[in-house]
């Protein structure tokens, strides 16, 4: 490679980084010394199981890679990067460089392609439009991630979906967040409206579970004075307090159907009348729901308007259980070890190793909520630095530490009064159904919102 001309990085406050890879050790060194001297900083690996290792923790702000090796081609390397980085420029290089590669390479998202032998000045041109779409310096890129700071993680998974969830943000489509209970989905919505163009306006969420059907309207709309008794002033919804910014329904799959059409409507027209009110009010809100129900077995059961949930389901971001990201348990277990030993003034440190095993393969089915309460309550036992595996086994036996959420509650609730019904009068729907004080048809309605059957408990 010759040298006509010498590019210099730009001058940051931190080094930009780059990852090469090249079975060939002569081409891996010659890449390391012309890139380092042109100052940038440069890890290099000699194959591409060892380029997925070095990723994970190098950071870089490009890829540089051989086409042809061992293993993982280039193409095969390009593939797993563009699924936990999309947005990560990388570079090909082949020996056996034709425009048929080149052609198919670009179509797929490869930002350049080198043919071998290839001058210095080709190289260092092609690394600084590739750099030129990162970030230049990781003060900037701090700056960039402040919208994340709350969600604390380090997996692949997690990594895939906040990429994903800020490339949704910048537009004002509705978005619903799918999950099981625990999972942080009103912390996911939160960084959605810090990524987005709203995030200097109000950001506001509602369970809409948590609140009686008669008064939903009135919060999410707002009333007039004397519009119903105990309105003594008029009142402002949060559909209005929310002006300009971001309303998160939570538990959107437990909204009343009386109220889901008025919803609709809302959302359709863009504008929200106050109960006992004549005149309607127009909003601009961005709407972003969240539930741990299947919306689509919802609908089949006629306890959720199909019209709603296409209006609400524009994208959909699925957040992972706790399951499947123990990659984050260290850190999210050391992030509620730290709050609360700063609120009870205890010394302790950490878990001990046995301690952080447990805790790394427990199955979680309270998903990060009962990781916290794990946490709490093996810090409100510990009389050592270190929080012990007895303390941690203990506290995941403990079921009382595992408080479900209302919904959950609820859900448990109705399960076992129906399983009760049918056990006594022996899955005589008629029969369970007029104790229940409900028709056949509410009634059957419910059962399969539990899975239950009338005919496994006739056998009974």
């Amino acid at each position: 490679m010759g040298n006509n001309k010498v590019i210099k990085a730009e001058v940051t406050a931190e080094k930009q980084k780059i990852l090469i890879v090249d079975d060939d050790p002569s081409l891996l060194r010659l890449l390391g010394i012309r890139l380092s001297a042109a100052g940038y900083a440069v890890e290099s690996a000699a194959n591409a199981k060892i380029a997925l290792g070095i990723l994970e923790s190098f950071h870089p702000q490009m890829v540089i890679s051989d086409l042809r090796m061992e293993g993982m081609d280039g193409m095969a390397l390009f593939e797993q990067i563009r699924k936990q980085h999309p947005n990560m420029p990388v570079v090909i290089m082949t020996a056996h460089g034709t425009i048929p590669d080149a052609i198919n390479a670009t179509k797929q998202g490869v930002f350049s392609f080198l043919t071998k032998p290839f001058e210095s000045q080709e190289l260092l041109e092609t690394v600084q439009q590739a750099i030129r779409l990162q970030p230049t310096s990781q003060t900037t890129q701090a700056k960039q991630q402040l919208w994340r700071e709350k969600i604390i993680s380090r997996s692949t998974v997690m990594e895939s979906l906040l990429q994903q969830t800020q490339q949704v943000a910048r537009s004002d489509f509705p978005l619903l967040i799918h999950s099981q209970s625990g999972t942080g989905k009103e912390l996911l919505a939160q960084a959605i409206h810090q990524a987005s163009h709203r995030h200097q306006k109000p950001f506001t969420a509602i369970n809409c579970a948590a609140i009686p059907e008669q008064l939903l309207e009135s919060e999410l709309f707002g009333h007039s004075k004397g519009a119903f008794t105990g309105a003594e002033k008029n009142h402002t919804g949060l559909f209005q307090a929310t002006d300009g910014g971001t309303l998160f329904l939570d538990e959107i799959g437990d909204m009343p159907m009386s109220f889901q059409v008025k919803l609709l409507r809302a959302l359709q027209e863009k504008e929200v009348r106050p109960v006992g009110s004549t005149q309607s009010v127009k909003v601009d809100v961005r709407i972003i729901s969240a539930t741990h129900k299947n919306l689509q077995q919802a609908i089949i059961d006629n306890t959720f308007r199909e019209d709603l949930y296409y209006r609400l389901n524009v994208v959909e971001l699925e957040l992972p259980p706790l399951s499947q990201r123990r990659e984050d348990i260290p850190l999210l277990a050391q992030h509620f070890l730290n709050h609360c030993t700063q609120q009870v003034h205890q010394d302790i440190k950490g878990f001990s190793g046995e301690a952080m095993e447990l805790l790394i393969s427990a199955p979680w089915p309270g998903n990060i909520r009962q990781l916290q309460n794990v946490v709490e309550q093996s810090v409100a036992l510990s009389t050592e630095v270190l929080i012990s595996a007895n303390l941690v086994r203990n506290a995941l036996r403990d079921k009382t530490t595992q408080l479900p959420s209302f919904v959950e509650a609820r859900d448990q609730f109705e399960r076992d009064y129906l399983a009760k019904l049918l056990k006594l009068t022996a899955g005589n729907v008629s029969q369970a159904a007029r104790i229940a004080q409900r028709n056949r048809t509410e009634f059957y309605k419910l059962l399969n919102r539990h899975h239950l059957t009338a005919e496994a408990f006739r056998e009974e």
